[in-house]
């Protein structure tokens, strides 16, 4: 029988740089925490953001994640400040072999963090308000939806720091938006996209007057998404994930081996049932 969660009965690390709250029973809101370094992307916070969807992809008292920014904005993107740490690790060495050892593990580190919010099962909403810059995107790209206010600006900023973006804007962002040219443009000249043109280009598919509009939103639509089966939602994510990076064929063949398996589950009779009886179905049990 489902049971309200509570943020102390999620049972996950407390963390330094992320904020956690249960807005509606199984809905989880995870804040980006440094609202007064602006949400800038230090070490801590990207291990935190790794640590935590892994925590709530297997947590049954979470079925769906709220992904916001506390403070002016929703990140500025790397703290450089942060950086000075590994600027000594690397001084050292000169051995050009053990510098990239050093910066081969940060960056892998920094993309699973990443990753971790597509590989978890629990489908994530981004809420994106104000400044959305480099790590920002990196980020949002592995969201499942994207929502943003109307003074949201997006900026694939690493170009103009003298670098390629390396944890996942310029592997995600294209099978986001489906057009590589406007990806390169953005990518090249690291020029700003302002709300509109990521709601035309689908990088968001809504569009928010205020972050407050937007949060009471996200919250309602995650409630919904809540209360169905989670073995039907989670199923589904896992299916869009597969088939995006593989032949339709393998898509199917996958989707045909899970579901020959969860069919047969009580969540599918259950909800079956009420749709034929027009009635609601009884509480889905935690999975």
């Amino acid at each position: 029988m489902s049971t309200a969660a509570d943020p102390k009965e999620l049972d996950i690390p407390k963390f330094k740089t992320l904020a956690i709250s249960v807005p509606k029973p199984f809905v989880v809101h995870v804040e980006l925490n440094r609202p007064d370094k602006l949400n800038s992307m230090n070490d801590t916070m990207w291990h935190e953001i790794g640590d935590c969807f892994d925590a709530l992809n297997g947590n049954d008292n979470c079925r769906i994640v709220l992904l916001s920014g506390a403070g002016k904005l929703f990140t500025a993107g790397l703290d450089f400040k942060g950086m000075v740490s590994i600027g000594e690790q690397l001084s050292q060495y000169e051995d050009v072999a053990r510098r990239c050892k050093i910066l081969k593990e940060m960056i892998t580190t920094y993309q699973n963090s990443i990753t971790s919010l597509e590989k978890c099962v629990k489908p994530v909403i981004g809420l994106v308000h104000n400044a959305c810059i480099g790590g920002g995107v990196d980020l949002i790209t592995a969201t499942d939806i994207r929502y943003c206010t109307e003074d949201a600006v997006f900026q694939v900023k690493e170009v103009d720091i003298g670098m390629a973006a390396d944890v996942g804007t310029l592997q995600r962002l294209p099978r986001v938006i489906g057009s590589m040219s406007l990806v390169n443009e953005l990518a090249f000249t690291a020029r700003k996209m302002l709300a509109p043109e990521a709601n035309e280009c689908g990088l968001v598919n809504r569009v928010f007057k205020d972050k407050e509009s937007m949060i009471a939103s996200a919250i309602g639509i995650a409630g919904e998404i809540a209360e169905k089966s989670p073995v039907a939602v989670q199923g589904t994510k896992r299916s869009i994930v597969y088939s995006r990076d593989h032949t339709v064929q393998e898509g199917l063949d996958d989707i045909a081996i899970w579901n020959q398996t969860m069919l047969q589950s009580e969540d599918f009779m259950n909800a079956s049932v009420a749709q034929a009886t027009k009635s609601p179905p009884p509480p889905f049990a935690k999975l």
